[in-house]
């Protein structure tokens, strides 16, 4: 039994299933209706860069959107390996919608869309230079709220990843003292490149904005069971669906118990499509035990047969 994962923002890199654009002219068709929707040159940034504008969380979102997408379209059309048979689709953060898509829940255009207006209204919850993250490793989340409690810092847990490796949110300063204080510890962290303090309160501005588009977008009963990364657990309900895209904004990703939930409900491989191979990592971390598969491009096609 298996199970179909799609990475979130941080896995985008420039040139990113150029093979397959190259390749399927299907593909290059895709690229150019993304760039129509948007009326933005999402291909140009996603097959030749410059790398500042594709790391931009308004470009990001949808770049790393039509890249899992598009490789989906591909293991379909070009392989005999039955994706749709898999027990459970889940997404990191924005690798939620990309699952969504990809089980019929919601079409191409309105996912692109929305993560675009996802990915700016994200982007300018808070100022510049006022936000960011800090990922924590080799601690417990225990630890890290009892830091944060005693010290009174405006910081969050953002992500809880893997087993030694949780994300925090927070205004720059209280990161600082945060970060010093880890280090008084020996806990190693380290800040990340992102523009705002993703999945926390903080982000309340980007909740009301999605809220409403959200509620007007139409969704369907997904093909596959959906992971949520606010519950950790399956849903299929569209109704519950657009709630939980609601509040996950400002909640945590509960991806260390999304992947051991499924673990427990007798999935023993996963299969990671998108940019990058940063989900099979965390997996890894989680369970040595399971089987890890990563297609992103044209040879690795030959992996799932």
């Amino acid at each position: 039994m298996f199970s179909v994962l799609f990475p979130g923002q941080g896995s985008q890199e420039v040139g990113m299933i150029k093979n397959l654009y190259n390749n399927f002219n299907y593909i290059k068709s895709l690229f150019e209706e993304a760039d129509e929707l948007l009326q933005i040159s999402l291909s140009k940034m996603i097959l030749d860069g410059p790398k500042e504008l594709l790391n931009q969380t308004e470009n990001t979102q949808p770049a790393i959107f039509l890249t899992s997408y598009s490789i989906f379209k591909v293991i379909k059309n070009e392989t005999s390996f039955d994706i749709n048979q898999a027990k459970f689709f889940a997404g990191h953060s924005l690798g939620e919608y990309s699952a969504l898509a990809c089980a019929n829940s919601i079409t191409f255009e309105k996912t692109i869309k929305l993560l675009k207006i996802r990915g700016k209204a994200m982007q300018s919850a808070v100022p510049p230079g006022e936000g960011g993250m800090i990922a924590v490793l080799g601690t417990e989340v225990e630890n890290i709220n009892e830091i944060i409690n005693k010290n009174n810092f405006e910081c969050y847990i953002a992500n809880d990843n893997s087993v030694g490796q949780i994300v925090v949110s927070g205004k720059m300063k209280d990161l600082d003292n945060f970060s010093s204080e880890l280090k008084t510890a020996n806990i190693k962290n380290i800040k990340l490149p992102v523009s705002a303090p993703f999945h926390c309160k903080l982000m309340s501005h980007a909740t009301k904005i999605m809220n409403n588009e959200i509620t007007n977008t139409e969704f369907k009963t997904p093909k596959n069971d959906i992971i949520s990364n606010v519950t950790a657990k399956p849903s299929n309900d569209p109704k519950e669906i657009k709630n939980l895209l609601i509040q996950q904004i400002e909640k945590p990703v509960r991806w260390r118990e999304s992947v051991t939930n499924m673990i427990d409900s007798s999935v023993e491989k996963f299969v990671e499509i998108g940019p990058g191979k940063v989900l099979s990592g965390l997996v890894k971390r989680i369970d040595r035990n399971v089987k890890l598969i990563q297609v992103n491009d044209i040879e690795d096609l030959k992996n799932l047969n």
